[in-house]
C-alpha cells in the first residue's frame, strides 16, 4: 500500500483520509463506508473530522442519521478523485512488470553520442513511447558528477568509474582509428606524425592518453591541440590541418567527409566503454530497459 502525506499548515493530509472521504461521499453513510473499507465507523468519523479541521470547512451536512456532501465537499471530491487516481497510476507505473514510462535522463561522451547511439535512441523511442528521453553529452568527469548527484539516471563513459555511489557495467570496446586527410600523405608508423599537428580532446580523455602513450613509446614528440568537439576536430583534419585519433564509430560515420583516410595500429588498443548509474536510485524501469537495449544492440 502506497503511503503519501500532503502538508497543510502544521498538520498533514493522508491518502487514507481521502479514501475515507471519497467512500463516505459515494455511499452517503459512514456505516456503509466502514463496511466497505473494513474498519470501524468511529475511525472514519474521527478521520473525517480531522480532515475538515485541516481544510477549515465542513465537507458534509449532517441530516438525521445520514450525510449529504456540502458544496465545499463537492469541490474537494473532484480533487480527491484526481489525487487518488494519480497515485494509483503512479503505483502501476513503478511495478516491476509495468511498461517503462516517465522521464529518463541519459548522458554520454560525444564519441558515443556521435557514432553509436543515434540508432539505439531511435529504437528505444519506438519500443517505449511513454518514456520522455532527455539526452545530453559531456566530458566523462561532468557525466560522472551528474550521475552521482542524480542529475542523470545513467551515462556512457570511457573510463572505469571508481566511486562508492556508482554501479557500472561494461558495454562495448571502442576500436581506435588514426585519421588524416589524403593530402597529408600515408601514415604507416608513429614517426610519420613528426611535423604534423594533432587534434585531440582535452587532458583526461582516454583516447588522447592512448595516443600520448603510443607516441612516447616511440620517442615521437608532436604538438597536441585540445579541441572539445568531434565536429571541429573532423573539420580541421579534413581540411588537411593535421591528424587525430578517433573511435572507429566516428570515423565510419564521417569517413567520406573531406576524403578522410583511416589507419589502425595494433598498439592503439581498444578502449572499454561503460554504462554507469547511481546505486541509490532504486528501481527504475526506464533506465533498466535502456541498459537492456544497450547490451542487445551495441
Amino acid at each position: 500500500m502506497m503511503s503519501v502525506s500532503f502538508s497543510l499548515s502544521e498538520q498533514s493530509m493522508e491518502l487514507s483520509q481521502l479514501r475515507m472521504f471519497k467512500m463516505v461521499a459515494e455511499q452517503g453513510s459512514i456505516v456503509r463506508a466502514a463496511e466497505l473499507l473494513h474498519c470501524v465507523p468511529s475511525n472514519i468519523t474521527t478521520r473525517i473530522k480531522h480532515l475538515e479541521e485541516e481544510l477549515g470547512v465542513s465537507l458534509f451536512i449532517r441530516k438525521g442519521r445520514g450525510l449529504i456532501i456540502s458544496p465545499s465537499g463537492i469541490v474537494f471530491l473532484d480533487y480527491t478523485t484526481r489525487i487518488l487516481s494519480l497515485c494509483e497510476e503512479g503505483r502501476r507505473a513503478i511495478e516491476p512488470g509495468s511498461m517503462p514510462s516517465g522521464t529518463l535522463k541519459i548522458g554520454a561522451i560525444e564519441s558515443s553520442a556521435t557514432g553509436r547511439l543515434p540508432i539505439l535512441l531511435s529504437k528505444y523511442h519506438q519500443q517505449y513511447p511513454s518514456v520522455q528521453m532527455q539526452f545530453s553529452t559531456g566530458t566523462w568527469s561532468q557525466l560522472l558528477n551528474d550521475v552521482i548527484n542524480h542529475k542523470l539516471d545513467g551515462a556512457i563513459i570511457a573510463i572505469k568509474a571508481k566511486h562508492p555511489l556508482l554501479d557500472s557495467v561494461e558495454i562495448y570496446k571502442e576500436d581506435l582509428v588514426l585519421i588524416a586527410s589524403s593530402t597529408v600523405g600515408e601514415i604507416n608508423q608513429p614517426q610519420d606524425l613528426t611535423g604534423k599537428d594533432v587534434f585531440m580532446w582535452p587532458e583526461g580523455c582516454p583516447y588522447r592518453k592512448t595516443l600520448e602513450n603510443w607516441l612516447s613509446e616511440h620517442h615521437v614528440s608532436v604538438p597536441i591541440i585540445s579541441i572539445a568537439s568531434y565536429g571541429t576536430i573532423l573539420g580541421c583534419v579534413s581540411a588537411g590541418a593535421g591528424v587525430s585519433l578517433v573511435p572507429k564509430g566516428v570515423f565510419d560515420q564521417f569517413r567520406n567527409i573531406g576524403s578522410l583516410n583511416g589507419y589502425t595500429f595494433s598498439q592503439l588498443t581498444s578502449i572499454q566503454n561503460y554504462f554507469i548509474w547511481n546505486k541509490n536510485t532504486g528501481f527504475h524501469r526506464a533506465k533498466d530497459a535502456f541498459l537492456d537495449l544497450l547490451r542487445k544492440e551495441i
